[in-house]
């Protein structure tokens, strides 16, 4: 993860020049395992959230012609966390592959009095959850689901004396 953050950053800076892109994309390319998921590296298993970075660095470097799109939403079925995979889905402009309704309608269930979203219906809202639920909301274009006032207020209880947050 760190080097798609460090990617990242050196495309806000107009920098995606200084690097050998034909290095990296010949690595991540080593990468995918033949289900068309990626993994961490060369010859380990596929995982979501890996596959996750690889789709976000070829859209960075604008480079989604190397992928065969099709198997690669399938094999996102297959390991799919609901935000990574929505997320994975949307980049190359797929949603379709999944029910949307059914997975706002599972995220909505998820939500509590609090404001906050917990990991399944009437489990503790967690900030980490709450930022993949509002999310995957956001990608789906459903953010009308989330109460801003409560989150709001959930989220501003979780910042502690020292000014970091909990939670």
């Amino acid at each position: 993860m760190s080097d798609r953050l460090g990617l990242t950053t050196l495309y806000l800076l107009g920098r995606l020049d200084s690097i050998d892109q034909d290095a990296i994309i010949d690595w991540v390319l080593q990468c995918q395992h033949e289900s068309g998921g990626f993994a961490g590296n060369v010859g380990h298993d596929p995982h979501i959230m890996y596959t996750f970075s690889i789709v976000q660095v070829l859209v960075l470097f604008d480079r989604m012609d190397v992928l065969d799109v099709d198997k690669l939403c399938n094999c996102i079925l297959l390991l799919r966390f609901s935000n990574c995979a929505m997320c994975c889905l949307a980049l190359p402009h797929r949603l379709d592959k999944i029910n949307v309704k059914e997975a706002v309608n599972y995220i909505v269930s998820c939500k509590n009095l609090d404001g906050g979203f917990g990991c399944t219906p009437g489990a503790e809202s967690h900030a980490g959850q709450i930022f993949c639920c509002v999310s995957a909301l956001a990608i789906t274009g459903h953010l009308s689901y989330v109460s801003k006032d409560l989150l709001g207020w959930w989220l501003c209880e979780r910042q502690v004396k020292s000014g970091g947050l909990n939670g």
